[in-house]
């Protein structure tokens, strides 16, 4: 298997240190502090190691204070609610004795019901994209350090954006993003993994969607974003480790934040998930 899929795996055997205490390790994905997804998903983990037979079906974060990639982060898991078809959790995730992040997630006994969904828009099948996602080494050594770091960096989800990305001569376009994106490797039949390696990647694209329209505005290397807020809700059965398209639009920016939602369609076109995120975006500004 990929090694870099197995650290990602390894990323969510979390360490058990009383009944409702994790500690999970941390990664540098190249970003400046700990990936957003990474704590979203080892949290998730840490809830579902106090559910017994009930799957997640919502999620939702707040992102506190910088997380600090070279340090574990311990997670507090406060069991709010166990009922016959529901059941609550609220996770707390700390660092150096601060609160780092925080989230609440239900959980469902599995049942029927009424089903509907919207429809999955026509894009370009997955392996008839190049991987747009990373520059040409050419256009890489023209971009600043931090930026380069993270786009070369080598990592363990696949994606394939539907639109090229010019990294250089920058257009701006409508308020939207569609990458088709996976585990590259077969990963265990677990489901409570699955969902948490789709939080993992859910973190991924959705404030890129707000600089769209923005984007001759600024230089690439003067911007400033990090998540503020995530959402995540599950509706139908997936794997990560099969191709899923993320159709995410932006319908709002403005006070240094974006606002993006995205939808999760498997291969086959069924509505797997949806996600919403509000973020910082900031511009730096050349000083008078």
């Amino acid at each position: 298997m990929n090694v870099r899929v197995v650290d990602l795996l390894r990323q969510f055997e979390l360490e058990r240190l009383e009944v409702n205490l994790f500690r999970g390790e941390s990664r540098d994905i190249g970003s400046p502090q700990v990936y957003g997804g990474q704590v979203l998903g080892q949290a998730l983990m840490a809830a579902y190691h106090t559910i017994d037979d009930l799957d997640v079906h919502s999620l939702h974060a707040y992102f506190l204070r910088r997380g600090d990639f070279n340090r574990p982060i311990v997670y507090q898991v406060d069991r709010s609610r166990d009922g016959h078809s529901f059941s609550s959790r609220r996770v707390i995730a700390l660092q150096n004795g601060e609160q780092i992040f925080t989230c609440a997630a239900s959980f469902q006994r599995s049942e029927q019901g009424l089903d509907h969904q919207s429809t999955m828009p026509e894009v370009p099948a997955p392996e008839t994209l190049p991987d747009w996602s990373r520059p040409t080494p050419e256009v890489a050594a023209r971009l600043p350090d931090l930026l380069r770091r993270m786009l070369m960096r080598e990592r363990p989800i696949e994606l394939r954006p539907i639109e090229p990305i010019d990294y250089l001569n920058r257009r701006s376009g409508p308020a939207l993003e569609r990458v088709w994106f996976r585990i590259p490797e077969t990963v265990a039949d677990d489901d409570r993994l699955h969902r948490c390696l789709l939080a993992y990647m859910s973190d991924f694209n959705l404030l890129a969607a707000a600089t769209r329209p923005h984007q001759e505005s600024f230089s690439i290397g003067d911007l400033v974003m990090a998540s503020i807020d995530h959402a995540l809700w599950f509706h139908r059965p997936f794997r990560a480790d099969q191709w899923l398209l993320y159709d995410v639009e932006s319908t709002s920016a403005s006070g240094g934040r974006g606002f993006s939602r995205g939808s999760i369609y498997s291969r086959d076109g069924r509505l797997v998930a949806s996600a919403a995120q509000e973020g910082l975006i900031r511009v730096r500004r050349p000083e008078a």
